[in-house]
């Protein structure tokens, strides 16, 4: 993998500053102190241990090892000592900790916690309290803590400073972790063990000493006046509660300065969503709907929460990255990691929200091994209920997985309890990640993006802005795919297969004897949503808003936060061998090549890329063409015949070819303007760059909602003109003469330089083919006739004819999704527009549309699409409609 720091990113929850003299960094080692400082220290009292302390202390020493935040405790004591009994106040019983703290005084010259106070107001002859205890049980793991509210140690100390006015006891904070939060080189056992925030029992806490020991922090706090506080007057039990809640926030703050923050969401997060008023609402509104009980929805909304929520545990996550490891080494050739060092300059101080692409059910476990392993805290992921498999759905959820159902309509509970735990992660600070394209690409385009989780994100943040949102794009590329032969079967009609347990076990050997090449994970340009709330909401002031408010300019800030993120997951692509071998390959009736062509197709690729980049971001795959072509063999891409005029090297049957186009799809958009201007010339010898620059523009609105391009209009007519000039530099194209912004000509009859351009146009003919077969629909059956749902049918019948008449296209060729994509710009161009019957209208200028397309297809094809277009029947009924275009 690249190298990258290994300072963690600040995608956690902000915590509160520890108190002062409490910084000093955990990897740092302590210094001794001086002698002038344990001068000037007050005497603490000598005392003998008790024998059981001195015995089990010789036991246990060689075990441990202390470092003593600060550096001298004692100066903080003694700032307030002046001779007062000293109390320590631990966050949990045990006689480890009692063990650990008593050595800690010993060393620090402080006064023992094994010596009763003066009159022993607490009545067990020693001098510490704990504000809960540990299970009895010898081997319970864990469990919640004691049920009381406060300390009753802690109360009868307080009691006594009421019966002796004259008594003042200094009550001192102490923080013990045995351990600290795991790093990369913990050992599995040692992370097991190691500190969290799970009140632990005796047998985990003895496996933590012997195993963490040797990294024990000790952490004193300034003292508090008991006096000072029962001086307050409050009463009695008052007095009790409000101590032990301000101890208990002071452990927690100084926990989470330490080992983290306490990622176990079901902890902290759910009675806080439960809490919330709009779920309080929810829940009385199915009360009513359901005619029960409040406490009845309650239940209801208690387990969907529980349903939802991620349990993230340190231990499990570190776990995975052991088993994790091996299985990448195995299955991968390498992992890639570029510009991440740019995330983590972004970064601190924001709530990052990473949006990768999603082509895989390894982008889960992938991107988060990545940031572990980088030192970044992993994000809490949202994850299909589908993924909620026995076994594999609590390793994900305590990886830090959430799930969603996959449709949350019709259930108000449901979706009121969903935002708010997504409203709670966003306000704790907490990473998150989740796929906007709603699922996994079985074409490799990027999907049109689903708003769901980024208007519960915006709308989170609106409610509680009080940490920035930092959007994260991600591209993920893959040289080959696990899911392959799924896809493949989805794609020629056959139904998705759920997920199940006993799959996914089946499965492991296959994918653990397979060789998937490389994965490349490329981090794209990052989007704050402080930056596009002004550009796009300039009349938001910063005030939080309601939950029940529904600004006009939400839609439209989603809808641009949305298509940002695509457009910045496209500009960070990265092209491997295998994407190139695709473009090549796929772009010859037979998907087979010469090897001499085949190598100066792949060189004229590179060449592209590096002459005209599309971004900063994108990566591009240092092999030469020979390699790249032997590591296409290697993996079983390519098949090479031996023939004695010359090697042909092809896909070896229908079905590779059509997993092949999935990785041209991939980096489809980075060759747009080169395959425009080569397609121009598919079946025109000459044209003029003004002519060329023309239908450029014209054509640029579809090309951009399609492949989430990044220019506008001006920009991508100067890349057009670019590319020109790159185009006549390779002997592509020549420029014959300069009427009219210059006449451009390719070579007469069958050249090299013509079997090159005919395959950089190919990727993009097919999109033209679909957008001309939309316009043919339309014009056929004339304006008011189909709605825009019966359009969006009739074209696909009519591109799987296509299809069955002609060489077998691509499976998004009869895509219904881009067909959707391509009416809802005419829509937004209002070249079409719904009559008063919800019918699509069009006026001459769909004509004038429709006559530019003759200039990119040929006559033939023309005629053909115009043939096939199917013609709606004149009858009322829905499957009237169906039945007649599927006749036609």
């Amino acid at each position: 993998m690249e190298t990258a720091s290994d300072e963690p990113v600040a995608a956690r929850p902000a915590v509160s500053a520890a108190p002062a003299g409490a910084e000093p960094p955990p990897s740092q080692p302590e210094l001794p102190m001086s002698a002038a400082t344990l001068a000037l220290r007050p005497a603490a009292p000598a005392a003998p241990r008790p024998w059981w302390a001195r015995l089990l202390g010789k036991l246990m020493a060689p075990w441990v090892s202390i470092s003593i935040e600060p550096k001298d405790p004692a100066e903080h004591v003694a700032e307030e000592w002046d001779g007062r009994p000293v109390c320590y106040v631990l966050e949990d019983y045990g006689l480890s900790n009692a063990l650990i703290l008593e050595r800690a005084c010993r060393e620090a010259g402080l006064p023992s916690p094994l010596q009763p106070l003066p009159g022993d107001p607490l009545g067990r002859k020693r001098a510490y309290v704990a504000l809960s205890r540990r299970h009895a049980g010898t081997l319970a793991p864990s469990g919640p803590p004691s049920s009381k509210t406060h300390s009753g140690s802690l109360a009868r100390l307080l009691q006594a400073h009421r019966a002796d006015p004259a008594l003042d006891v200094q009550l001192v904070p102490v923080s013990i972790f045995v351990g600290r939060a795991p790093d990369r080189t913990s050992g599995w056992f040692s992370v097991l063990f190691s500190e969290n925030w799970t009140l632990v029992g005796r047998f985990r806490r003895l496996l933590a000493i012997a195993l963490n020991g040797r990294h024990t922090t000790v952490r004193f706090a300034p003292p508090v006046s008991l006096r000072g506080i029962v001086a307050e007057g409050l009463e009695p039990e008052r007095t009790v509660r409000k101590l032990s809640r301000v101890l208990r926030t002071h452990f927690r703050r100084i926990r989470a300065a330490v080992i983290g923050p306490d990622l176990s969401t079901r902890r902290m997060l759910i009675d806080r969503v439960l809490a919330a008023d709009p779920v309080k609402d929810a829940i009385a509104d199915q009360a009513k709907r359901d005619n029960s009980s409040n406490a009845d929805a309650w239940k209801k909304a208690h387990a969907m929460a529980y349903e939802i929520a991620a349990d993230y545990s340190h231990p499990v996550v570190r776990s995975a990255s052991f088993l994790l490891t091996p299985v990448w080494n195995r299955i991968y050739r390498g992992v890639l990691v570029h510009h991440l060092d740019k995330l983590k300059q972004a970064a601190p101080g924001y709530e990052v929200v990473y949006v990768p692409s999603h082509r895989s059910h390894l982008d889960y476990l992938l991107l988060s091994y990545l940031l572990y392993t980088k030192g970044i805290v992993p994000p809490h992921i949202a994850a299909g209920i589908n993924l909620n498999l026995p076994v594999v759905g609590t390793i994900l959820r305590k990886g830090g997985a959430f799930f969603l159902r996959r449709s949350i309509r019709g259930s108000a509970l449901y979706s009121a309890v969903f935002s708010e735990y997504v409203a709670q992660l966003v306000a704790g600070g907490y990473s998150i990640e989740y796929f906007i394209e709603g699922g996994r690409s079985r074409t490799g385009r990027l999907l049109p993006p689903k708003g769901g989780m980024l208007v519960m994100t915006v709308r989170g943040f609106l409610r509680q802005p009080t940490r920035p949102v930092l959007f994260q794009p991600v591209y993920i590329g893959y040289e080959k795919l696990m899911e392959g032969n799924s896809y493949l079967d989805e794609l020629s009609g056959k139904p998705k297969e759920k997920e199940s347990i006993w799959q996914l076990l089946w499965g492991i050997p296959k994918v653990l004897r397979s060789n998937y090449g490389q994965v490349v994970v490329n981090f794209g340009e990052p989007i704050r949503l402080n930056d596009l709330l002004a550009e796009h909401a300039p009349q938001w002031t910063g005030q939080p808003i309601g939950e029940d408010d529904k600004p006009a300019w939400l839609s439209d800030t989603v809808d641009a936060l949305a298509e940002r993120i695509q457009v910045n997951v496209n500009r960070a692509a990265d092209v491997n061998p295998i994407n190139l071998l695709a473009l090549a390959l796929l772009s010859t009736p037979k998907h087979a090549m010469g090897e001499a062509d085949l190598l100066a197709q792949i060189a004229l690729s590179k060449t592209l890329l590096a002459e005209l980049p599309y971004s900063d971001r994108v990566t591009v795959t240092p092999h030469t063409p020979q390699e790249i072509v032997a590591h296409g063999e290697e993996i079983g891409v390519l098949e090479r015949v031996a023939h004695p005029l010359g090697d042909v090297l092809g896909v070896d049957g229908e079905d590779k070819a059509v997993l092949l186009s999935y990785f041209r799809n991939n980096v489809l958009h980075l060759f747009t303007a080169a395959s425009w201007i080569a397609c121009c010339f598919q079946h025109n010898r000459r044209m003029s760059l003004a002519g060329v620059l023309r239908l450029g523009r014209s054509v640029y609105p579809f090309l951009q909602a399609e492949l989430f391009l990044p220019w506008s209009e001006d920009e991508w007519a100067q890349r057009l003109t670019r590319t020109v000039e790159v185009f006549i530099r390779e002997g592509l194209l020549e420029r014959v003469s300069d009427d009219d912004g210059g006449i451009l000509a390719r070579n007469a009859g069958q050249t090299d330089e013509v079997f090159r351009l005919r395959a950089i146009g190919h990727s993009l003919q097919q999109a033209f083919e679909r957008y001309y077969i939309a316009i043919s629909v339309l014009v056929k059956n004339g304006p008011g006739t189909l709605s825009a749902g019966e359009l969006e049918s009739l074209c696909q019948l009519a591109a799987q004819r296509l299809s069955l008449l002609y060489a077998p296209a691509a499976p998004e060729f009869f895509d219904k999704t881009l067909f959707r994509g391509f009416i809802q710009k005419l829509r937004e161009l209002k070249l079409v527009w719904p009559d008063s019957e919800s019918k699509l209208a069009f006026d001459q200028r769909l004509d004038a549309w429709a006559k530019d397309a003759k200039v990119i297809l040929g006559r033939e094809l023309r005629h053909t699409i115009e043939k096939i277009s199917p013609e709606m029947a004149a009858k009322p009924e829905p499957e009237g409609v169906e039945k007649t275009a599927a006749s036609s």
